[in-house]
């Protein structure tokens, strides 16, 4: 069974937010403001915060911005997860993913079911890992956000999670460009 090791110390992460939505600013994007809240009550630090529209370059460009400063652990998005036609925010991400996680998908979707039933498969969440970065698609509800970071997020960003979390393994997510150039 998972716990949390007490004698470890716990690891603070650089975690950006992004937020896709035509509709939404900074003042009524709950959404967001549930994924701050919960990652700094946690201890993490807010390395960023934006909100785009439903578009695959205006997403891609923050995406790929995030990526390349060294001072963002994980990214974070929320919205255009579903079927609608602005809905394109997995088409904007996964392709730059070098590895996918797919078992972030199946783990959201069986919490998700538990809590809204048959409606999880309206949604696309998705998450890999690009460079150095993990990144986490999230649907655009609170409710979505908030059960993806106390069901997943909390426990494998957390370094003191057993039996194993994302922070562990982070010094070795480059170990195949070390490899190539040695």
């Amino acid at each position: 069974m998972s716990s949390i090791d007490e004698s470890k110390k716990f690891i603070p992460l650089n975690i950006a937010v992004l937020t896709i939505s035509d509709t939404r600013a900074a003042a009524d994007d709950k959404s967001g403001t549930t994924l701050v809240d919960r990652l700094t009550a946690a201890g993490h630090k807010l390395a960023g915060r934006e909100i785009v529209t439903d578009d695959v370059e205006a997403i891609r460009a923050v995406v790929r911005k995030w990526i390349a400063d060294s001072g963002v652990d994980v990214i974070v998005t929320t919205g255009g997860t579903g079927f609608t036609g602005r809905d394109v925010t997995p088409e904007a991400i996964e392709p730059l993913f070098e590895k996918r996680m797919d078992g972030f998908s199946i783990a959201f979707h069986l919490l998700s079911h538990a809590k809204i039933g048959t409606s999880t498969i309206q949604s696309r969440a998705t998450a890999g890992l690009a460079g150095n970065t993990f990144i986490f698609v999230l649907p655009g509800s609170p409710g979505a956000c908030r059960d993806a970071w106390e069901g997943i997020l909390a426990a494998q960003l957390d370094y003191r999670h057993r039996p194993c979390n994302f922070v562990e393994i982070m010094p070795r997510l480059d170990e195949h460009l070390r490899r190539k150039a040695g």
